[in-house]
């Protein structure tokens, strides 16, 4: 039995993925932050027969500490994960710079460095499965944000659609310093952009923006149920390179600064170095 973990995995096309999985009589571990969507999916579940194959673990992302922990929690659950799918993401396009608890900048913190910690400490989780594979879920293939080098946690000049869109070229960088990192792994990691998907993620944003936006996704959105369809199949057999992206079913050219291997090592070393801080 395959086991898949889910980040996002209560809402959305994580949740669409999660309830695909459960179809197909894997094991799930859909992570949420919001008890009641738990419920909810678990209700679904057990109305599919599978409700001894699902499980709900709530975490609040925003919280390197909390992604630690979940990573202990899933290691001590499972003797291997097959597949980790990263969804979890909250756009904050509008109003002030907000920290975490621990002092990183909100989009930074759940986006990117939640993703950064469960893909590296899952990493022997994962390696222990026959086919294991990591899908990060962003915006590669889409030319807008980069990274601010001299500023990550954006203390000057802040607004939320640069952090959101720093965060999603930050996961670029990720899946290739994990591959240039972890050379000898067996483990698939992929870059996807799954287009615009008919999602909660409207829900967060503030009026008339609000229904402006769920009134366009009513036009021009895939629905969850389509765009879990291509991702299955890219999860499912995986390519052979250790890592790829994807815009729906069109692979992408890694070049450019999207994909650029410096780039992406030395955020690896800065990340590195903000997470042994945060421990100190």
């Amino acid at each position: 039995m395959q086991t898949v973990v889910i980040t996002g995995g209560t809402d959305g096309l994580g949740k669409g993925l999660a309830l695909h999985y459960l179809r197909q009589g894997a094991r799930v571990l859909a992570v949420g932050s919001t008890p009641a969507k738990g419920e909810a999916l678990l209700a679904e579940a057990t109305a599919l027969s599978a409700g001894d194959r699902a499980t709900f673990l709530r975490a609040d992302l925003t919280s390197v500490t909390a992604a630690q922990e979940l990573v202990t929690e899933v290691e001590g659950t499972c003797s291997s994960v097959d597949k980790l799918i990263l969804c979890a993401q909250r756009y904050r396009l509008f109003g002030t710079r907000t920290v975490t608890h621990e002092g990183f900048e909100h989009s930074f913190a759940l986006a990117y460095l939640s993703r950064y910690v469960l893909s590296h400490g899952l990493r022997a989780t994962l390696e222990s499965a026959p086919r294991p594979v990591i899908m990060n879920v962003g915006t590669p293939g889409i030319p807008l944000g980069r990274i601010h080098w001299d500023d990550l946690q954006l203390t000057r000049r802040y607004n939320g659609t640069k952090a959101t869109l720093q965060s999603f070229r930050a996961n670029d960088l990720l899946g290739v310093a994990f591959a240039a990192v972890h050379t000898n792994t067996p483990i698939r990691y992929i870059g996807y952009n799954p287009g615009v998907v008919a999602t909660g993620m409207t829900d967060h944003l503030p009026q008339p923006l609000r229904a402006l936006t769920k009134a366009s996704f009513t036009l021009f959105a895939t629905s969850v149920a389509k765009a879990v369809t291509p991702v299955s199949h890219l999860l499912d057999e995986p390519p052979g390179e250790p890592f790829t992206a994807y815009r729906t079913t069109r692979q992408l050219a890694l070049k450019g600064t999207a994909f650029d291997k410096d780039a992406a090592l030395r955020l690896h070393r800065l990340t590195q170095d903000l997470l042994l801080r945060q421990r100190s």
